[in-house]
């Protein structure tokens, strides 16, 4: 890695004695963020033209990516030596907990909605089982209600189902594969990422039964340039610090749409994103900004996660209030803001002591 530039600040180490890429962990808050506002607004404007977030579900592109990279760098020198079963509880310790709270949280509004009571013909029995299908990461696309979600109660999973497959493929092959052999597999991942990007027209498959194996598409991708930009050493040193790299996180996530749409989107995917982690591990981080980048990073998940229940809510509400948009300008931030607060206090309330817990259960 290059680091002959980075401030005391961007070469914070971790536990295990490595670099930790702060800026990084920042960027990942911003494109939780935004994927919060792109759910409000979607709901807004169903018309993804007219949304000026409207390309904000490229944040889990971006997502993918980054995980690419993440683990190959804290994991490549380490498996040859790592028990399989050690990986695979140090990742559910990890992602899971969030899982659960996720699930609960959507069967809570589902059922407790203030505005809205669950439809009809959902039984005890069937509520149940979207709930531990939710919990338990299997897919069960059945509601109509809720346009086929892989996972009724709560739609974001559908991401950390595939952060699991790529996991999984990791621990047993990717990590053994020599760099040339992953860069072979990353460009038969572009060309069927190209083939789904034309053929449905926008990268923004994934979440429901219909599109399901573009999530896969999605994935193969993103999680292999993630690890490529890392075993070649794509790091490019530069003094764009956090605000300049998020500003072209946010230029990719708010960019309008154009006559070739689902190109431009393809064109982000393939280049841009592997491009912004390489400058992002790359990039300078003053001191200042050092706690504000790790509190992006720390809520990134928790808000990603705890979000969407509320979504629903929000729906039957424009549903029965019709506000009109000087209204929302108003509400929707304050729901941002809200959400904001509700995954700091999933992260420290919850998430934190519970996998402290589990870590020293399992170090026990």
């Amino acid at each position: 890695m290059e680091t002959g530039t980075m401030t005391t600040a961007a070469r914070a180490h971790t536990p295990t004695g490595k670099q930790h890429y702060a800026i990084l962990d920042g960027l990942r808050g911003i494109a939780a963020i935004v994927v919060v506002i792109f759910h409000f607004m979607e709901i807004v404007y169903t018309d993804y033209s007219k949304n000026f977030a409207g390309h904000g579900f490229l944040a889990v592109d971006f997502f993918f990516c980054l995980s690419g990279f993440v683990i190959a760098y804290a994991y490549d020198d380490r498996m040859p030596h790592l028990r399989l079963r050690d990986f695979f509880r140090t990742r559910l310790v990890r992602l899971h907990p969030l899982v659960a709270l996720g699930a609960v949280l959507g069967l809570l509004t589902f059922l407790f909605d203030p505005l809205m009571a669950p439809p009809a013909g959902y039984s005890f029995g069937k509520v149940t089982m979207l709930f531990i299908t939710t919990l338990l990461l299997i897919p069960y696309p059945v509601m109509p209600e809720r346009f086929f979600n892989l996972f009724c109660m709560n739609a974001p999973a559908w991401s950390l189902w595939w952060e699991y497959i790529a996991n999984i493929f990791y621990a047993l092959v990717l990590w053994r594969l020599r760099r040339n052999t992953l860069l072979v597999l990353g460009l038969i991942a572009a060309a069927l990422l190209g083939i789904v990007a034309w053929k449905a027209g926008n990268l923004m498959g994934g979440w429901s039964k219909d599109t399901f194996w573009q999530g896969g598409a999605r994935l193969f991708y993103s999680f292999t340039a993630g690890m490529l930009v890392y075993r070649f050493r794509l790091i490019i040193p530069n003094r764009l610090g956090f605000p300049g790299v998020t500003l072209l996180l946010l230029l990719a996530l708010f960019m309008p749409y154009f006559p070739h749409n689902w190109l431009m989107e393809l064109v982000i995917v393939l280049f841009y994103f592997p491009a912004l982690v390489a400058l992002g591990a790359g990039a300078q981080l003053v001191p200042w900004l050092e706690k504000p980048c790790t509190f992006s990073g720390k809520i990134s998940y928790p808000l990603y996660m705890t979000h969407y229940g509320f979504m629903w809510i929000f729906a039957h509400y424009l549903e029965t209030y019709k506000p009109d948009m000087s209204t929302l300008a108003v509400v929707i931030p304050a729901g941002v803001v809200g959400l904001i607060t509700l995954g700091w206090a999933a992260m420290a309330g919850y998430d934190e002591p519970v996998r402290n817990y589990l870590k020293k259960r399992s170090q026990g």
